[in-house]
């Protein structure tokens, strides 16, 4: 591990392998994971170290096999919305399959895929007809890219076919595929793979992260209509009746963390769509399913306006299986329906009986726990807990406290070191450094850099996302640990 070389851009992972090598070295060697296990493993891992093994998990605690308990503060990554071992979701799990473990939906459907449809369809208020399904978040999204694409080359009788481009906004991420790297605009991940990303057919306009770009001399409603126009100039430049749609998450998670556009950004972004005819996608894979306390995100903080399509995933199955689903308007599907009649797309395990039973248990459970509104209570709770902890008046962390921010079960801290001169991280990322300590604290958070310049070459944001029935007692260790692990950083590199 020591010799090998990691390109520039990846910032992130360098961050890690800095704390990798210097476990042995330096006095980095308390704050990392338990990244000198020599263990052997046939895994090919995402990290540089080899990490901790979980063997049980219950509610937001999980167990390792070194002995330690620890708690999931951040669902993963904002995934597990009920925590572990909820008892109706593993009885839901075992009763399917004892049944149908599964079949193929080319050939058949199936009951718990037809219940779970149905249940979204059901709670959308309207705002959709139809769903797909898909294996998870990166899935979802690609099936949205293609649906839309299937949508418009149908609608070649009317004058559509020449519909080719994509626009979607930097500082975004809507998954791992290369197409799904393509439309989305995060530096590091689409770095290794740069050369064979689609920049024919996928475009990028501004992120709507006021706190960074909003110029000072703005109003939020002149940074809104700047932004509108921004993204008109783009229709007329690749041509208005050459876009098939405007893809944006209502809030975006891993590159900026947890952002939520300025109030009435969603409302004009989709006035454009309307205008030149263009589709209004909603990514909701992290940010949906009761992550901001509500059910979809843009009902709370996408000014109400619900999309053409829209990917969900994470919180649909909790982690207890893997899945997502694409949801569909009316517009589509009587466009699907009255043109080609199916969707042209699919894979082996689209449709996973136990998949579908297991993300109908968990969203009853959200529904008959009334969690929805348990998260934001506990959320508000860890808002305030974090605002006096972090930047209270005797608050070590309180210079350097750039925003706190989020709803629900989802929040981020950002912080900035802009100005720090008696700090000094030794070439590491102060958001990897507090993750590390975290874990040693007892605490699982996600820290991310490289959000906060379009770049992608500075930042240093931690993600909050406790499952949605998490208990006031709950929030309170979190908070403290996590403050706790933050300030122990600050003190160890102050000069």
């Amino acid at each position: 591990m020591r010799g090998y070389q990691l390109p520039d851009h990846d910032h992130q992972l360098h961050v890690a392998l800095w704390i990798f090598s210097s476990t042995r070295t330096s006095r980095s060697c308390s704050l990392v994971y338990p990244m000198t296990d020599t263990r052997p493993t046939a895994i090919l891992q995402r990290t540089p170290w080899i990490p901790p093994i979980a063997i049980a998990a219950d509610g937001i605690y999980i167990d390792l096999v070194d002995g330690r308990r620890v708690i999931d503060a951040v669902g993963g990554a904002a995934v597990a919305c009920l925590g572990g071992s909820h008892p109706k979701v593993i009885q839901a799990i075992k009763d399917q399959a004892d049944k149908v473990s599964y079949v193929y939906n080319m050939q058949l459907s199936n009951q718990p895929a037809e219940e779970l449809a149905s249940n979204l369809i059901a709670n959308s208020k309207g705002a959709f007809e139809l769903c797909g399904f898909a294996s998870g978040g990166s899935e979802a999204m690609e099936s949205v890219i293609k649906l839309a694409i299937q949508l418009y080359k149908y609608f070649g009788d009317i004058g559509q076919a020449q519909r080719v481009n994509f626009i979607g906004r930097k500082l975004s991420f809507h998954g791992n595929t290369l197409g799904t790297l393509s439309l989305a605009y995060h530096p590091a991940r689409r770095g290794p793979y740069k050369e064979h990303l689609d920049s024919k057919h996928f475009h990028h306009v501004s992120p709507a992260y006021a706190k960074r770009f909003q110029k000072p001399d703005e109003t939020e409603e002149q940074y809104v209509e700047r932004l509108r126009q921004e993204l008109e100039d783009k229709f007329i430049a690749l041509g208005p009746d050459t876009v098939i749609a405007f893809v944006a998450e209502t809030v975006v998670g891993a590159t900026t963390g947890v952002v939520a556009a300025p109030k009435g950004y969603f409302k004009a972004m989709k006035s454009v769509c309307d205008k030149y005819g263009a589709l209004f996608i909603l990514d909701e894979v992290m940010s949906g399913m009761g992550r901001m306390g509500t059910l979809h995100a843009w009902e709370s903080l996408g000014d109400g306006v619900a999309p053409d399509i829209q990917a969900v995933a994470k919180g649909l199955g909790g982690g207890y299986a893997s899945i997502g689903a694409i949801l569909m308007s009316k517009r589509i599907a009587s466009g699907i329906r009255d043109n080609s009649g199916f969707w042209k797309h699919g894979h082996t395990y689209q449709c996973q009986p136990l998949a579908c039973a297991a993300a109908l248990a968990v969203q009853k459970v959200i529904e008959s726990e009334n969690l929805l509104e348990n998260i934001r209570a506990q959320g508000a709770y860890l808002e305030k807990l974090l605002q006096a902890g972090l930047q209270g008046p005797n608050a070590p962390a309180a210079p350097y406290v750039f925003d706190i921010r989020g709803a629900g079960g989802f929040w981020a801290v950002e912080f900035d070191f802009t100005e720090a001169t008696k700090l000094n991280f030794k070439g590491s990322a102060f958001a990897m450094l507090v993750q590390a300590r975290a874990l040693n604290n007892g605490l699982l958070v996600m820290g991310m850099t490289g959000g906060s310049n379009l770049e992608g070459t500075k930042g240093d944001h931690i993600i909050l996302a406790p499952a949605y029935n998490v208990t006031k007692e709950e929030i309170e260790k979190i908070a403290t640990l996590f403050v706790q692990s933050v300030e122990e950083i600050l003190l160890q590199y102050a000069a």
